[in-house]
């Protein structure tokens, strides 16, 4: 059951050194690739993530990525396992507790990962699914050029990662940077995360369309997402456009603070929210020139994140990648 993609692949049997194999698990999906030192993603397989079953079948289907990962003729050049899942994560004790898999809670997934028969002996680095596509564009992607970057992915939640020094910045457990959960409207709604007006429930695309709908937007077919409030915000319908530019501020408000507090450079926006494209892009350039008004922080440049789909596997290899380079 793999869906493979094999753009620039090489010819099987041809040695690969220097491979890194990647896990990107999510509570919709895993999946698993074969990344190069330049970022391409040479294979890739995928599996439904059995988010409602008990915690041995979600490994099993985990494992079977690897499976069909190590079967791969490339698989002899792999030097190490990045895996890059939705978290919390606590990457000092190798575990995860995704909050859209149940029956995951403190899972011990580096061990798991590691005790694969293929992966044995491999090194098995961890990240949150942000910080992941944080290491992908910064070693990649649009925040390349930038030593200090906040990189955010603004989909059905809001992550985020930063970049400090030139570095991907991690903190203890591996979350420093988490942004979607920071308060950006002290008498906002309460959060699910136990806090009130998060960035996360002002900005996301579950935000932008629910926000849409409570204000009297009526959608043309039965597409009541965020992609369908932006298509009708281009289109010009006003209640669209202020349910995006809501989210706009929010976020601007969130980066702001960030660019005041570590002094970046740089915002790099992807997720789904970010195909809106300029619906998105022109309300935040514009809220943030009020956000962020300290001088040092008032030449923020936003970007649109470059990796697009591909950003979860080529950020989880990116993390390992930054590990073997520093042992």
């Amino acid at each position: 059951m793999s869906s493979a993609r094999t753009a620039g692949q090489a010819a099987p049997g041809t040695d690969a050194p220097g491979l890194v194999a990647a896990l990107d698990i999510g509570g919709t999906k895993i999946a698993g690739g074969l990344v190069d030192p330049s970022g391409r993603l040479l294979h890739q397989v995928q599996r439904p993530t059995p988010a409602r079953e008990d915690a041995d079948t979600v490994l099993g289907a985990v494992h079977r990525v690897l499976d069909e990962l190590s079967a791969h003729p490339l698989w002899g050049g792999v030097r190490s396992l990045g895996i890059g899942s939705a978290g919390p994560v606590d990457t000092s004790a190798g575990t995860v507790s995704p909050v859209n898999i149940a029956a995951w809670r403190g899972f011990p997934i580096v061990a798991e990962a590691g005790a694969h028969p293929a992966v044995r002996g491999l090194p098995v680095v961890l990240g949150g699914d942000a910080v992941a596509m944080t290491a992908a564009e910064h070693r990649y992607g649009a925040a390349r050029p930038y030593a200090d970057a906040l990189c955010l992915v603004v989909s059905t939640g809001v992550g985020a990662g930063l970049v400090l020094g030139g570095s991907v910045h991690h903190g203890r457990t591996g979350n420093a940077g988490h942004l979607g959960h920071i308060s950006v409207d002290l008498d906002g709604d309460p959060c699910p995360c136990g806090s009130r007006g998060c960035l996360e429930i002002l900005a996301s695309g579950t935000a932008i369309a629910a926000r849409a709908v409570r204000d009297g937007w009526r959608p043309t077919g039965p597409d009541t997402s965020a992609s369908a409030v932006a298509e009708a915000a281009r289109a010009g319908d006003p209640t669209a456009l202020a349910s995006f530019d809501r989210a706009a501020r929010a976020l601007a408000a969130g980066i702001a603070a960030t660019a005041t507090l570590v002094e970046i450079e740089a915002a790099v926006i992807g997720g789904g929210v970010a195909r809106a494209g300029d619906v998105l892009f022109d309300p935040l350039r514009r809220h943030l020139h009020t956000y962020a008004a300290l001088p040092f922080a008032a030449g923020l440049t936003v970007l649109p994140a470059h990796l697009g789909t591909d950003a979860g596997l080529v950020g989880a290899a990116a993390l390992a990648l930054d590990e073997l380079s520093a042992s």
